[in-house]
């Protein structure tokens, strides 16, 4: 193989994973054992726990990420950190649960900013960036300007959206790059020319590359497939156009066609094909995941380069999105929003050469605040006492003790407030509780009922009571996202 030179070998590589085949073993170029690897961590917004053909997806195409499986883990019973993407967000990059991270739901500032993740939050990229890491962030923000900016948790550079009201649009006249927004050419408020997804994507590729030769954490925030529901009349589109029995969405729905610079999120453009949209957007977040890891192979640095890929939370019903025609839950209870389990569990698959054994399935019980310790623990660096997460590297290399979870906690403060535990394969949902007329605490065993159809907490008022007090004590309280 030395004959061939280095590319002519990554354009065979590239061939291989297009055609959906297994690499050989010949390696493009060989990384010293004692360089720290490379981490990659892509999310997808709103993509369901059943949307990709390796979680049971059967009517939209998803091969990239259904070979990622195969050739890594893929987890089963992972979880978000929360039902929207601002908390799920702040859970993933500071290590803890909707109990304690800063960020606990999408509250918004003004016309475009959240409410800023606070200087003193201790995130991944500050961890990683002590540890000699290149950081970078591309795609959605959603923690907010100044204080929360990603230029001061941890990221050298960051180019998206970072508001999230704005990453409702995918024809938006500009997006930011650290701290300068940058005009995409052709759009306006009503002309639509450069689609923002392919731009960021761009930058992503670019960035791996320029930092093939230095350790680096990538954070990947993708846009895709959050509502609105718009794409590309390409080939992408042309896949799905005229497959499915439509229900077109129109300027009679909740949200319309107005379409302007006051009004950046609460109105959508009408879609004659909202399925086909929505299958196109899927098929093309898997299409830029398969570039990423053509781009990690074509750099040589494939073995020294851990990826992983989760969702921010359950599938969403926006913009002409239907969940149920695409079992977007995979038959689980609930979509976003909700903390019944279709809400909240997350696809979650990881790869890493030679590190983790290809075709593994796992069952082990995770969640975003799991991610914090598991890449401290894979680089060396000192986790965060306040973390609540517990390192997963065991599950991931195959080798080692596992420590498991005594249980998980989600809470959401809006929606009549909800709050849920995880203990084993128990279950406790409770919704309403500041209302007047406050709900009751559901139970479920998972492990029998999946899809949290069957509440029997009235078989078992002890352990109700066990979870009413763990639901008390696992939350600290948050002036800016008060549970009363």
């Amino acid at each position: 193989m030395k004959m061939y030179s280095t590319h002519l070998i990554a354009l065979l590589s590239l061939i291989l994973f297009s055609c959906g085949k297994e690499k050989k073993d010949n390696k493009v170029e060989v990384v010293a054992k004692n360089q720290k690897p490379n981490i990659i961590y892509i999310l997808a917004d709103d993509l369901g726990y059943g949307d990709l053909g390796c979680y049971g997806q059967e009517k939209i195409e998803t091969p990239n990420l259904d070979r990622l499986a195969s050739r890594g883990i893929k987890f089963t019973q992972h979880y978000s950190g929360a039902a929207v993407c601002a908390p799920a967000r702040s859970s993933l990059l500071t290590g803890q649960h909707t109990g304690h991270t800063p960020i606990r739901g999408n509250r918004e500032l003004n016309q475009e900013g959240q409410v800023p993740l606070p200087a003193a939050s201790i995130t991944i990229p500050e961890l990683l960036k002590k540890e000699g890491y290149a950081t970078a962030a591309f795609g959605k923000w959603g923690l907010g300007f100044n204080e929360g900016d990603p230029n001061n948790q941890g990221f050298d550079e960051f180019f998206g959206y970072n508001c999230q009201r704005l990453a409702h649009r995918y024809y938006p006249p500009y997006l930011n790059h650290n701290q300068e927004q940058v005009t995409l050419p052709g759009n306006d408020w009503t002309h639509k020319n450069t689609y923002a997804p392919d731009v960021i994507q761009q930058k992503t590729l670019g960035f791996i590359e320029s930092n093939k030769d230095n350790p680096f954490f990538l954070y990947v925030p993708l846009v895709l497939p959050h509502a609105e529901l718009i794409s590309p009349n390409d080939s992408i589109y042309a896949k799905y156009k005229g497959k499915f029995e439509e229900i077109p969405y129109t300027s009679e729905d909740k949200y319309a066609s107005d379409y302007g610079p006051d009004i950046i999120k609460k109105r959508y453009s009408p879609q004659d094909q909202p399925y086909a949209t929505y299958a196109t957007m899927v098929t093309r977040l898997d299409a830029y995941v398969g570039q990423i890891v053509e781009k990690v192979e074509d750099m040589g640095i494939a073995e020294n380069t851990i990826i992983m890929f989760a969702s921010d939370n359950g599938p969403h019903n926006a913009g002409g999105a239907n969940p149920v025609f695409f079992n977007s839950a995979a038959g689980l209870r609930g979509i976003k929003r909700d903390l019944y389990e279709g809400g909240i569990r997350s696809p979650f698959i990881v790869i890493w050469p030679n590190h983790i054994k290809e075709g593994t399935v796992s069952n082990h019980v995770s969640a975003f605040w799991d991610v914090m310790p598991t890449l401290t623990d894979l680089v060396g660096a000192e986790e965060p006492t306040n973390s609540d997460g517990i390192s997963m590297l065991p599950t991931l290399l195959g080798k080692g003790n596992q420590k498991e979870h005594d249980y998980l906690y989600w809470e959401f403060n809006v929606k009549g407030g909800r709050k849920a535990i995880r203990k084993g394969n128990w279950k406790a949902v409770w919704y309403n509780i500041n209302k007047k007329q406050q709900g009751e605490i559901e139970l479920y065993n998972l492990d029998e009922d999946m899809s949290e159809s069957n509440d029997i907490a009235e078989k078992h008022p002890e352990l109700v009571e066990e979870f009413r007090n763990l639901m008390k004590i696992s939350s600290t309280s948050s002036k800016l996202f008060p549970f009363e």
